[in-house]
């Protein structure tokens, strides 16, 4: 594989198990980071590691572990497959320089994923993502090469020649000469949590939760910190199982999650909740069983901040998230900031501005107080809270959202292309899309055009349309939102038309 075939997307790099996901692509991409660390001055620092529930990625950590110990740098390898959102907050509670994940969080299950964090335990910005993507190797670059069965660790390496002597070092050898530490992140973490939430009210209330971790990372979570009172919690899919049986793929949104929402009335449950494959993003489902999009959620916990905890401070946004943010910063005198799709461009924009919560439409929240970093985990929490402190179900606290900011929904229609003809296919779309700009869509004129991460167009009744290429994978995607779920169809159809030309 050529060194320019592995593109970082909006969160790192993804790709194929075992087609171009390999474990010397793992340790190319761990070298180029470990290199970006040391061109900013971090030798000798720590470094967290950690990883999914998907097929072999403790292996693919070990892969990047190793890597980075033989340049220099002290590993926390997490002891478990570990929710994104800790092994965030691990960085900051570790001081480390930064972090590496092995997941392809809501990916199919063929995939795996290398995910990156600063010292912040933040998405690293575009530039810094290229700057790594720029720093990756061949593989005769890494400074940790395999030798059959055992593992080599880089002793002396010269540059000008290009010459090393290696010296045989398993992760386990590794680990007994004290260059990593395997750790448990959750200790830190749920101590962090009562700083954020009054986890007590929740589990005294006497709540019925039903919580599908999709066979992914958040299993056992919240069964975890609600214990010990009256709220009952039970799971689904909790289980390891790299397949992701019963839905497509780990992913909160319909139809991933039909099983749980027809156990959630089958239980009499108060609210299902929902985390993806690594639980950094958090869905939801109402005592009904009806699905609460993550446009709608992020309307819920942005009122819960401002209504509820009575909290002040800047909203930053997604182009592709919703419309009922700008409303709600008008009526608590909130600004609002709108980026680029993705947490590389979300994080440095809260950190910028001292936002109070960002997010975007894939249903992933960060807040302010806690990581600048995506929480299914915390997201969840402060759902119950907001249900807890209101008095009011799920289905009612929407309710209450629409009478502020009146009725909103939404969704997405995904077109997968051949990965081998997807940036020609892509190319062309965007070419077609430049040059014909419509002035209407579905009979509503267009009153504002956005092509700075794909082609929004707001239109005059304030609904809007967005077509957008993936950063992760070889899809198309074409969001719509609306104060009615037939409008949403419309502009959808419309927007599919507008692409086929």
């Amino acid at each position: 594989m050529s060194k320019s075939e592995i593109k970082f997307g909006t969160d790192g790099w993804r790709g194929r198990i075992a087609d171009n996901f390999t474990f010397d692509n793992v340790r190319r991409c761990t070298q180029g980071f470990a290199n970006y660390l040391l061109a900013q001055g971090k030798a000798g620092q720590a470094v967290v590691v950690g990883y999914d529930r998907r097929f072999a990625s403790e292996d693919f950590a070990a892969a990047s572990v190793e890597v980075l110990a033989s340049n220099g740098f002290h590993v926390w390898l997490t002891d478990r497959a570990t929710p994104t959102p800790v092994i965030s907050y691990a960085v900051v509670d570790k001081h480390a320089a930064g972090a590496i994940n092995i997941t392809a969080s809501h990916n199919p299950a063929t995939d795996n994923g290398f995910k990156v964090r600063d010292h912040r335990g933040a998405a690293i910005g575009p530039d810094g993502l290229w700057d790594i993507e720029a720093a990756i190797p061949q593989i005769d670059g890494v400074r940790r090469l395999p030798s059959g069965p055992t593992q080599q660790r880089v002793v002396e390496w010269d540059d000008n020649n290009d010459s090393c002597v290696f010296e045989d070092l398993s992760l386990e050898t590794l680990c007994r000469q004290g260059l990593v530490t395997r750790f448990d992140a959750s200790t830190a973490y749920l101590a962090h949590l009562h700083d954020l939430v009054d986890v007590e009210s929740i589990k005294a209330v006497g709540l019925k939760i039903l919580v599908d971790p999709m066979w992914g990372n958040g299993a056992g979570w919240f069964p975890r910190i609600l214990r010990g009172g009256r709220t009952q919690v039970m799971e689904i899919h909790s289980e390891r199982n790299p397949i992701f049986p019963e839905m497509s793929r780990p992913e909160p949104i319909p139809p991933n999650i039909d099983v749980g929402l027809r156990r959630t009335v089958e239980l009499g449950c108060d609210v299902c909740l929902i985390t993806d494959g690594d639980a950094d993003r958090v869905g939801l489902a109402d005592e009904h069983g009806q699905f609460i999009n993550q446009l709608q959620v992020y309307g819920l916990l942005a009122l819960y901040l401002l209504e509820v905890r009575g909290y002040r401070g800047p909203i930053v946004k997604t182009l592709s998230t919703t419309s009922m943010l700008e409303k709600l910063g008008e009526l608590y005198h909130v600004p609002v900031f709108e980026t680029g799709v993705g947490f590389k461009y979300v994080a440095p924009k809260m950190l910028e501005t001292d936002a109070l919560i960002g997010g975007e439409e894939s249903g992933g929240y960060a807040f302010r107080g806690h990581i600048p970093e995506r929480d299914g985990i915390v997201a969840g929490l402060f759902l119950l809270d907001l249900m807890v402190q209101t008095g009011q179900s799920p289905a009612q606290l929407l309710d209450y959202l629409f009478s502020k900011v009146g009725p909103h929904y939404y969704n997405r229609i995904d077109t997968h292309f051949p990965a081998d003809k997807y940036a020609a296919i892509r190319q062309n779309m965007e070419a077609q899309l430049q040059v014909e700009s419509p002035r209407s869509i579905a009979g509503l004129a267009i009153v504002k055009t956005r092509t700075d991460d794909g082609f929004k167009y707001i239109l005059s009744d304030g609904s809007w349309m967005l077509i957008r290429f993936s950063g992760t994978e070889p899809l198309m995607r074409v969001y719509a939102e609306a104060a009615s779920n037939e409008q949403v169809q419309r502009l959808l159809a419309a927007g599919e038309k507008l692409v086929e030309g």
